[in-house]
């Protein structure tokens, strides 16, 4: 089995150890790895501000740069629902670009998903001593269909300790554009999120998509109460350093 890594600006950028843990983790089940060069931004930026002829030029891109990978996984559920869903409302109608934007669709997975419902694994074999919270991004959940499937891999770890996230699905405040567009409501949105990540007594901070991760960990810094936040594939990797 082979799949394509797509790690999305932000990990480029910002977290490329989120990255490497990724395809250090697939490599170790035996999934081969490549990353095509060819990939840019997914267009989401210009998709959620009304720019669709900018966020189709990106989505071409996206799509040769992946037409011949088997699987597909994101890092980020928002950018991987913008493959996944809004690809194929972006190309309705057209005789061309339509049937690509579908193929691509039909392979992309968010990575827990991918291994807990496609490699059918939970667990990895790791061990780690710490409390943990998740936080599941709404695209995450809403425009991937992820619903339980980092937990499962994250109680699947050995020696964790997994707190619950108290309204585990309000969003964090970033939504992209929404934070820029309305910053004195997505402020709000994240203390309102910190508050609550603070109520866990959680060590780490554990989560799906590294936007929102960038977004809440600036607030629990501006907040004097700086908690390590991972991606799940980095704190899956750290259980298995440790063993």
């Amino acid at each position: 089995m082979k799949v394509s890594l797509f790690a999305t600006c932000i990990t480029d950028m910002f977290y490329p150890n989120a990255g490497k843990a990724a395809v250090n983790l697939l490599r170790r089940f035996g999934v081969g790895v490549d990353f095509p060069q060819g990939q840019t931004c997914c267009g989401q930026p210009a998709y959620n501000s009304g720019y669709m002829e900018e966020a189709k030029q990106a989505a071409k891109q996206m799509i040769r740069a992946f037409e011949h990978s088997e699987y597909i996984i994101g890092l980020s559920g928002s950018c991987s629902s913008m493959l996944k869903k809004h690809y194929v409302e972006l190309f309705e109608g057209d005789p061309e670009w339509y049937p690509k934007a579908v193929s691509l669709s039909e392979k992309v997975y968010e990575f827990s998903q991918f291994f807990v419902d496609v490699l059918g694994i939970t667990d990895v074999g790791a061990e780690l001593n710490a409390t943990v919270t998740l936080h599941i991004a709404c695209h995450t959940r809403r425009g991937m269909g992820v619903v339980d499937q980092p937990e499962q891999m994250l109680r699947a770890v050995k020696g964790l300790k997994f707190v619950p996230l108290p309204n585990a699905e309000d969003c964090c405040g970033f939504g992209g554009t929404f934070s820029v567009k309305n910053p004195e409501i997505s402020e709000e949105m994240v203390q309102e999120k910190t508050e609550h990540i603070e109520e866990t007594g959680a060590e780490i901070l554990v989560g799906t998509d590294l936007a929102c991760l960038m977004n809440i960990g600036g607030r629990l810094r501006h907040n004097g109460k700086p908690i390590p936040m991972m991606h799940i594939a980095e704190i899956l990797e750290r259980g298995l350093a440790n063993k």
